[in-house]
């Protein structure tokens, strides 16, 4: 069996094979060799056939097979919208088939719900979990599986097991923490016990590295291993082809509904992998000419930003990004680089310090007017889509103008011209490939990497003279990688001043003129792109400047 290499961020590159699969692209279930060091089993532990699923006139899933092996890591990629969650869904009971067979362990079974799923020994842990924030830790391991009348005894036992869980599987976590006071990593920690302790021998994780840190992400890909080598079966929705390479063992690719191809992981390539998703070749470096900056156009000098506990998040920062440049921040999430980019949004008060936007000064100190900044050329595109970015119940049409409803071309007279907002809506999905292009659909509805499309359109469009960015391709697939990186590129070449944070060291050195590392609040270093992942690796975890 292959050796799993799986140290994204720390000191190996996971890549690691280089040839094209010669298996044919159509045949799916014969390209899935067993490797040697199997078990032998005589079926697979998932398999499914001619499945099919419509939501109104889109096909979500065509005529899927695939069949995944016992005790591997099996990944699923796919561009966003591509069927994968879906597909998932169906398998967890979530959505019902349309037509179509699910067979576990060689049994068919008809999985009605997710009960019936946890009982046929499957979990799952979303991409966006499924606590209960001001419950403890062992309450929401225990919730819906409390097994018995008395709650104080089924704690006690449950308690027992969690310990247990803990221990196989390097998974520790204090129980009697509450979960809106942890971190996402540990969060997502306890979803994985939650899915142990109902006992799950398949595990379906969803872009479970969307909201992790580097060292976080590192520290999931042990415990997946340990769950393999503990003859656990894992199957990985993922957009991230270099943690494809990684950790698994065989992939299968969906595009547009469909399953063109699976391959074993050790006789394919990130390339060959980014083709079989998007249907072309895609580009795998960001291609960016040599920036031209001009006069600074976002200045910030000495801001203090304060939480809501008093702890210190942003610490006497001082800043400044010129017009056609791309000043990004790297950093460990948490370092105050989010409330960095509150506090210059004017959503985050700040507690002193001075920000000028083309040469105005703003009042971040008594709270700024996001929609004065926005009206004075300053665009924001959330971290968080979900909470800041979007309205999720609300058309994509109604989306695509929130904070700008008020601007002529929208109004007919005193009120929203419908029709105007639906034109607007159509070409922004059409100029940034927005799927499925229905501008009537919930906006719930639209997979995350579709919905960033939304928040990136509405605002890239304003034509600012500020764009502040935070994450822009968290759970984005490689092709609107590409596209998203395109985007910004010509924002900065259009002499626009890009201000940006991601967790990405690649997207950070890759993007960037200039880059600022932060932590504990503070801006720590400015290096060039070119600096190398472990000097920037060193600032970031706070290593004094000068040694690094």
């Amino acid at each position: 069996m292959k050796a799993n290499c799986f140290l994204l961020f720390g000191q190996k590159n996971c890549g690691k094979a280089d040839q094209k699969a010669r298996n044919s692209k159509n045949d799916v279930l014969a390209s899935l060799i067993w490797e040697e060091g199997t078990t032998g089993m005589s079926e697979f532990a998932i398999e499914l056939k001619g499945i099919n699923k419509s939501f109104g006139p889109v096909r979500a899933n065509r005529d899927i097979n695939l069949a995944v092996v016992p005790g591997t890591i099996h990944g699923i990629i796919g561009e966003n919208g591509a069927g994968k969650s879906t597909l998932m869904s169906i398998l967890y009971g979530f959505y019902q088939a349309d037509s179509g067979e699910i067979f576990i362990k060689g049994e068919k079974l008809t999985i009605s719900d997710s009960q019936a799923a946890i009982a046929a020994g499957i979990g799952m842990v979303h991409q966006h979990f499924m606590l209960v924030e001001n419950f403890t830790v062992l309450e929401n391991i225990i919730l819906g599986a409390e097994g018995g009348n008395i709650l104080n005894s089924a704690l006690g036992n449950a308690r027992q097991s969690l310990i247990k869980l803990e221990e196989d599987y390097e998974l520790a976590v204090d129980p009697d923490a509450v979960i809106e006071e942890l971190p996402v990593g540990i969060q997502q920690r306890v979803e994985i016990l939650k899915a142990l302790y109902r006992g799950a021998e398949i595990l379906i994780l969803d872009e479970p590295t969307g909201v992790l840190t580097p060292s976080e992400a590192d520290h999931l890909f042990r415990i997946l291993q340990q769950l393999k080598d503990q003859g656990k079966t894992i199957v990985l929705i993922t957009h991230k082809l270099r943690e494809i390479m990684a950790i698994t063992d065989n992939v299968s690719v969906m595009r547009q509904g469909t399953m063109v191809a699976t391959r074993k992981t050790s006789e394919t390539s990130v390339e060959d992998l980014a083709e079989l998703m998007v249907g072309r070749r895609v580009l795998m470096q960001v291609d960016k000419g040599e920036a031209k900056p001009a006069d600074v156009k976002l200045s910030v000098e000495n801001l203090t930003v304060r939480d809501g506990r008093g702890v210190t998040m942003v610490d006497d920062v001082s800043l400044e990004v010129r017009a056609g440049e791309i000043v990004g921040i790297a950093g460990v999430a948490g370092n105050g680089q989010s409330e960095l980019l509150e506090a210059i949004a004017g959503i985050t008060r700040a507690e002193s310090g001075v920000v000028l936007l083309d040469g105005k000064p703003i009042k971040v100190t008594g709270g700024a007017d996001p929609a004065l900044l926005r009206h004075e050329g300053m665009v924001h595109v959330p971290e968080d889509r979900h909470h800041m970015g979007l309205v999720l119940p609300f058309e994509e049409n109604e989306n695509s103008i929130l904070g700008y409803h008020d601007q002529e071309q929208y109004l007919s007279g005193m009120f929203l011209s419908i029709d105007a907002i639906r034109a607007d809506a159509e070409a922004k999905i059409e100029q940034y490939d927005i799927r499925p292009p229905n501008p009537r659909l919930k906006t719930s509805n639209f997979s995350g990497g579709n919905q960033q499309k939304i928040v990136l359109a509405r605002e890239m469009e304003q034509d600012p003279v500020v764009l502040l960015i935070g994450q822009p391709t968290r759970g984005v697939d490689v092709g609107a990688i590409e596209f998203i990186h395109k985007r910004i590129i010509e924002m900065r070449d259009a002499g626009k001043a890009v201000l940006l944070v991601s967790v990405e060291l690649d997207e950070i050195r890759s993007l960037s003129d200039r880059v600022l590392v932060m932590f504990a609040g503070k801006i720590v270093g400015e290096r060039s792109p070119e600096a190398t992942e472990g000097e920037l690796g060193l600032l970031m975890a706070g290593v004094e400047s000068e040694v690094a």
